[in-house]
Order: structure tokens, then sequence, then C-alpha cells
């Protein structure tokens, strides 16, 4: 699905809603409480938000990675596989698995020039367990925040410098998967997303007064095919959280976004989506089209030659302070 409109206010929809996000807090209580995490005997790296929706965890998640390696680490990223068909445990082969198989973002990550390995599994415990039988010594979870299956040694919250936590609520009446003061209380580190020059949002800062906190910029990888196209028509397609954040960005590099397709987010694409798609490109003079490095897995073989996607990379504003904190997790230096 997209992010509802009504989940950046607190107008009717979003009130009528709000005794079944009662019930949603009583049930997200209950699971941490009842649980027995599971301890590892490596480091358990949770990369995660308090919020539903897309929100740069997937690029952090391979900064980390890249820089766990750096450090002479192992790590392997377990992620559920969501829009995937298998349960796992299983360890993800871009030359034999599809996005269908294993979910896009899975699928994207092993595909990064990353390398890491990247698992699947819908148990956490259970793909943690496999990951470090393939001799993993670090375990990154993309995601997984708000499971308490694993005992997590080191949580980072992602959160974006505009979007913030919108209105505050929980689902269905916002956005939230648990209140923010019960989320904040198990995070270790904030990083907040933003664009180069700006400051982080005081209204963020107000609840992140006791946390150690610092902002990342998902910028594109290589720009050269956008400049390429600085003041052509594009389309864009994107089938992710917040659409409207990929639009921004080809905008951001002088590309003319002439029209825009949405659809919900983790969509597996057909033929007939993406023949409409190149129909609207024709119907509105486009020259090019454009989607996220998510969306173009999903993208039939047959049709790849049609469709360009912007690769995207997570860059610090403070590498020390994340270099510091994975030192003193894996006790390198």
């Amino acid at each position: 699905m997209q992010t509802p409109e009504f989940w950046n206010n607190r107008g009717f929809i979003s009130t009528l809603l709000l005794p079944l996000s009662g019930f949603y807090y009583l049930g997200s209580i209950l699971r941490q409480k009842l649980a027995t995490p599971t301890k590892l005997d490596v480091p358990v790296i949770c990369v995660g938000n308090l919020t539903a929706g897309g929100s740069g965890k997937t690029p952090i998640t391979l900064a980390l990675a890249d820089m766990l390696c750096k450090m002479g680490k192992n790590p392997h990223i377990v992620s559920r596989g969501y829009g995937g068909q298998h349960e796992g445990p299983l360890r993800v082969s871009p030359a034999q698995h599809s996005a269908r198989d294993v979910g896009d973002e899975p699928l994207m990550m092993a595909l990064s020039k990353s390398q890491t390995p990247v698992w699947i599994s819908r148990n956490r415990v259970d793909g943690a367990k496999a990951a470090i039988k393939e001799s993993a010594d670090v375990i990154l979870l993309d995601d997984g925040f708000q499971n308490p299956a694993l005992e997590k040694d080191l949580s980072i919250i992602v959160v974006d410098n505009k979007i913030g936590f919108s209105n505050g609520r929980l689902i269905p009446s916002g956005p939230l998967r648990e209140s923010i003061h019960n989320g904040l209380k198990r995070a270790d580190a904030i990083l907040v997303i933003k664009k180069p020059d700006d400051i982080i949002n005081p209204d963020l800062t107000a609840f992140f007064s006791e946390k150690e906190v610092s902002g990342v910029m998902i910028t594109p990888t290589d720009t050269t095919r956008a400049s390429e196209l600085a003041n052509k028509k594009v389309l864009a397609f994107a089938g992710i959280g917040y659409p409207k954040k990929f639009y921004d960005t080809l905008e951001n590099l002088s590309v003319n976004v002439c029209k825009t397709v949405n659809f919900p987010d983790h969509h597996h694409y057909t033929i007939d989506d993406l023949n409409k798609v190149l129909s609207l490109a024709k119907d509105n003079g486009a020259e090019a089209i454009f989607t996220t490095e998510k969306d173009f897995v999903k993208v039939p073989d047959e049709l790849k030659e049609t469709i360009s996607y912007l690769p995207i990379h997570a860059v610090w504003d403070n590498p020390h302070f994340i270099n510091s904190i994975l030192s003193k997790l894996t006790g390198t230096t």
C-alpha cells in the first residue's frame, strides 16, 4: 500500500480510527513484554524505524555492512523478505531468485556492490542462526525493530527529517508501529535522513534529547545518466511508501518530471502494468522513463532496456559517529 494522506494530519478519518489504534497499542506492548528474546554469540545490529512505509533503512543497512567489512568483520544481512514467497531461512542468490521469491529489498541488496550475504527468513532467529553457520560474525537486521525474537546489541532508528512521525498516531490512524516514547526508549542511536544543507528538524530533536543523533543523506550513487537528461522530459514511476521523495530527487537533479505514476509499495509489476507506463510516457512526450532501484529489480528482463533507475547510497554527516559505535560493539579499532 501507499501511505494514506490522512496519516499526515489528525483529521476526521484519523480520529475515527483511534479506537483501533488503541488495540494496536495494547498488542505492541504485550508482544514486547511477553517475549523471551534469543541471545546470539555474535553482535546483532538492527536498523529499523517507528513508522510504516519507507524511511531509507535499506541503503543505511548496506552502508553499515560496508563499514563493518572495512573493519575486518563478516556481516550478513537478515531480512523478513516481505513480498516474497519463500519463508526461509534462505540465502538470496540473484542468479536463482526473483523478487517474487525473496522480496524486492533483499534482492536489491544482494545485487548491490556491497556483495554482503543476504538472507530472508520469516523467523529472524532461524535466519540469523543460518547466517552464523555460514561464518557471519555480525548480524545486520534490515527492519525488525518491533520484532522481539532476537536480542539486539545495537538498535538504530531511522527517521526522515521532513516526514518525521507524521501525525504521531499509531496504525491505523497514523503511521506509528509503536508509541514514540516506547520505541525511543529501546533505541541506542538515531539517524535522521536529511538534505545536505538542512539542519535536523527542531520538532524531532525534542524527542531525541537523551539519544545519540546524527544526520545522513540518501543520495544518487551515479548521477551521470540523470545529468544527461537534465531539462529533458521524463516519466517517473515508483512502488514505494513515499514516492514523492523519489520524484523530488529527480527534480533536484534538474530532470523535468513531466508525469508520475504511483503503484502500491512492494508492487510486483506485470507486462501489462509497464505497457501502460510506456503508453503514458509516449502520450506525455517523455524522452526517458525512470524508476527506483527497488522497483527496477521487478521489471521484466525484456523491458529493462527501456527503463532507467537511480541507484542510491547513504552518506554520513558524521562518519566518526557511526565508526565509533560500530567499533565499540565489535571490539575493533
